[in-house]
């Protein structure tokens, strides 16, 4: 790169760094174990050290272990957990590294209500950034849901100073405490990185001389960072002509030597992304195998996934060639991907070496691992680590903001939307989730997809609380005012909308897969058949629209049970294309149902969640029906004629919802299943 230009990025970035804040300075140099003065006596001669760079990733505002939709505690995520991780890492580790590798601003109620209920002032930290400042960021790069609330807010909540149409470059804000690091996104004003492409941290680090002896010692951390390229798509309304972005390969393949050249000893890449064993592209959403072999990056730190590395489970997550989930490697690099949420944080113990004039990382003597918040004691109760009391009182009163917030009412429903009896054809609380993914996909696709414009968009949900923990483990919205949280407890999961590409016979295969909810019933067995099998209920994906019908046939073995599957009053056509709304962890993990469901279907990938497309939805829809969003029912049992009862159970005193929902089959048998989790017995009548 041309000495002038290097010049203009140093003065571009200059007012960036000093919105950065002194007070964030000094709690990173404390963060590498000492003062920053290095020990003169040691300087020449070889010494060690290890360095722990500690990760925190997709964060998503979950700073508190608290669920906003259901109004309660969730002690297996929140930052405020990982918090004390950060502070027992740095009792064991003299030299500390911690960074956060995006996603950090979107994700919950809180964060929803800082940027759009009630946007923060110029002069406030979100609270996420703010919890985060207790612990002394050193370092941090932007994901995508950086981008979700457009660039004038994400300006304001980094400090200000960005160059990109739309936003005021002069604005002076609190910022978020860190350097905030991002070198593959670029202005289309400028040409330049919309953020700083990385930060060369000066520290000191206590190390241990060839004699045993402590000394402390200089050295110059580069960190970089890179983020999705999908962000082009996913946020194209708020990013389309403003920036671009470029692979995070060829960024690294420019910065790093830049980096080397400024004196850098090691180089930190924060990766947005994660391992895809694809070919190589600019726009690839997960690069981490390639950008691990860009020379000059010492160590890498991954997310976007949700996943973990290293993963020593007997399946691990990510098992592609120059994946060492052992070593901790990627192509010999040490990383980590600490999950999400808080649920655990990433160690990167660097071995490092300094021969006299000049350290180096001896990436065989490091060690990369996960440390999670939740573990199992001898009886194999679930524990949890505790939370850092310094975390809770710094966001308190925005976070009793957002409950109340949560408590908004957005609609309401004239009949009680209810999983009761999902599993023996009530859509009541399945088809507004439906409508509103297709609804989703559909105007995604018309907008930015047109080689699929003509195909038709359907979707598929699930009961995803159908009684497994007991008799109020059942979505049960009341009839009346519908809130904020009432529309999330219609989804229940924090997944995201996909939409796949399958064929007829593909949604044939999906539909049998999905029958394995149902036991095989012997129409001559005099004696009590339980109707529903172990086959998890968040897995029977259904249709719910008048367009799809089919019946179960459950006296068929599984595969076998699909009958009369028709699309518009006809056959479907098994060759005929179709796009379906669905969510990723089906789109991806998704291949005991079909194989299409590997990830290779997906034809787009939303950063949007499914339960706040569902939120969105009602907000558009407020007055909620039975015979608008809750009356389509897809799909019946074949009629067949048992000498015995088919039987299910149920919660209790819930025959009024069954009724309600025209299932005049379903009757009460007893009111006491004996499990001892407060369910009751039903009989069905498969001849109606």
């Amino acid at each position: 790169m041309p000495l002038r230009h290097l010049h203009s990025l140093n003065r571009y970035f200059l007012s960036r760094r000093l919105a950065l804040g002194t007070l964030a300075s000094a709690a990173l140099l404390a963060a590498c174990g000492g003062s920053d003065s290095a020990d003169a006596a040691g300087a020449g001669q070889p010494a060690t050290a290890t360095l722990a760079v500690l990760e925190t990733t997709d964060l998503h505002f979950n700073v508190r272990s608290y669920d906003y939709f259901k109004l309660a505690e969730d002690k297996t995520y929140g930052f405020e957990r990982t918090a004390t991780l950060v502070r027992q890492a740095r009792k064991e580790f003299a030299n500390t590294l911690l960074v956060d590798n995006g996603d950090t601003i979107q994700g919950t109620a809180l964060a929803d209500y800082e940027a759009e209920v009630k946007p923060i002032a110029c002069s406030q930290q979100l609270s996420m950034y703010k919890a985060m400042g207790a612990l002394g960021f050193d370092a941090g790069t932007l994901g995508n849901h950086e981008f979700n609330y457009g660039l004038p807010f994400l300006n304001q909540v980094l400090g200000g100073g960005m160059e990109v149409d739309g936003v005021d470059a002069a604005q002076k804000c609190a910022g978020n405490g860190y350097p905030a690091v991002l070198a593959n996104v670029y202005s289309s004003k400028t040409g330049k990185p919309l953020v700083q492409p990385y930060a060369l941290l000066q520290r000191t680090l206590v190390a241990r001389s060839s004699d045993g002896k402590e000394v402390r010692l200089p050295i110059k951390i580069g960190v970089i960072g890179f983020t999705t390229p999908g962000i082009m798509s996913w946020d194209k309304r708020h990013l389309d002509g403003k920036v671009y972005t470029e692979g995070a390969v060829e960024s690294a393949q420019k910065y790093v030597p830049e980096l080397r050249a400024k004196g850098a000893d090691i180089v930190v890449a924060l990766l947005h992304g994660g391992l895809d064993g694809s070919a190589y592209s600019p726009t690839m959403e997960n690069p981490g195998l390639y950008l691990s072999r860009v020379a000059g990056i010492d160590a890498m730190v991954m997310g976007h996934q949700h996943s973990v590395f290293p993963d020593p489970s007997a399946k691990p997550a990510f098992s592609q060639a120059g994946v060492d989930n052992a070593a901790g490697t990627i192509n010999g690099v040490p990383a980590v991907m600490a999950s999400s949420w808080g649920k655990a944080l990433g160690v990167i113990q660097l071995a490092l070496h300094w021969d006299g004039k000049a350290w180096s990382v001896d990436k065989s003597g490091s060690k990369s691992e996960l440390r999670n918040i939740q573990a199992k004691d001898a009886a194999g109760a679930n524990v949890f680590v505790d939370a850092d009391p310094a975390v809770a009182p710094l966001i308190e009163s925005q976070h009793q903001a957002a409950i109340q917030y949560v408590k908004t009412p957005i609609g309401s429903t004239d009949f009680r939307m209810s999983t009761l009896f999902a599993d023996v054809g009530d859509p009541g609380a399945i088809q507004i989730v439906n409508q509103a993914q297709q609804a989703h996909v559909a105007e995604y696709v018309q907008a930015n997809l047109p080689q699929y414009a003509q195909l038709p968009v359907l979707s598929v949900s699930a009961p995803f609380k159908s009684g497994f923990q007991g008799g109020k483990d059942f979505t049960d919205v009341a009839q009346g005012p519908l809130a904020i949280y009432n529309a999330a407890d219609l989804y229940l999961y924090p997944n995201t909308v996909y939409a796949v590409k399958v064929n007829g016979a593909d949604i044939k295969d999906w539909l049998e897969a999905a029958a394995q909810r149902f036991n095989r019933i012997d129409v001559n067995n005099a004696q009590d058949q339980q109707l529903i099998s172990s086959f998890p209920g968040y897995n029977f994906d259904m249709f719910t629209t008048p367009d799809v019908q089919y019946e179960i046939d459950v006296t068929q073995a599984k595969g076998s049970r699909i009958r009369n599957l028709s699309y518009k009053g006809q056959p479907i056509d098994l060759r005929q294309e179709f796009v379906i709304a669905t969510n990723n962890y089906r789109a991806t993990s998704g291949k005991s149902f079909i194989a299409k469901l590997d990830g290779s279907s997906t034809i787009w990938a939303s950063p949007d969640a499914n339960r706040d497309v569902v939120i969105k939805y009602v907000r558009a829809h407020p007055q909620v029906t039975r015979a608008a969003n809750g009356a389509a029912r897809s799909w019946r049992f074949t009629p067949v004629k048992t000498a015995g009862n088919v039987v299910f159970s149920s919660g209790p005193d819930a025959i009024s919802v069954a009724q309600a929902a025209g299932l005049d089959g379903v009757s009460l048998l007893a009111a006491d299943d004996g499990s001892g989790k407060g369910m009751s017995v039903y009989r069905i009548d498969l001849s109606r």
